[in-house]
């Protein structure tokens, strides 16, 4: 299973050429892939337009999540702490949340967002850079 971060849906959807869409299908291959909350929450915030807004809510609405669990909010607070008192800082405490869930859902995460490279050095966190 591969949860798939806003970084790399916002290529995706921004995709004019095929060439974003086809490397993405070549990298998810037949496995599942998921979104996360935060993913949704980021995506419809981005929104130009209330047009752009409907078809995003209505896609949004077609795909398959994987929900945070009372363990993930206080080890994605543990996992920034963690990389603070590294001396290590990072762009966005959802990013901790996002790389939680996959950590207990033992799943991949593809992405384009250098803070989860950043996480990779404290967790255990299965993890591709989509690029």
């Amino acid at each position: 299973m591969i949860i798939v971060d806003t970084s790399v849906w916002i290529d995706v959807l921004r995709d004019r050429t095929g060439q974003v869409v086809g490397s993405f299908r070549q990298v998810i291959g037949s496995d599942i892939y998921v979104l996360t909350r935060f993913t949704q929450l980021e995506l419809l915030q981005g929104a130009k337009d209330e047009y752009e807004w409907e078809r995003l809510e209505d896609y949004l609405a077609t795909q398959i999540y994987m929900e945070t669990t009372e363990k993930t909010w206080v080890e994605a607070a543990r996992i920034y702490y963690d990389l603070r008192r590294r001396g290590i800082t990072i762009n966005s405490p959802i990013d901790c949340c996002i790389a939680q869930i996959a950590i207990e859902n033992h799943a991949r995460l593809l992405h384009k967002d250098h803070d989860f490279e950043k996480i990779q050095q404290i967790r255990p966190l299965d993890a591709l850079y989509f690029g």
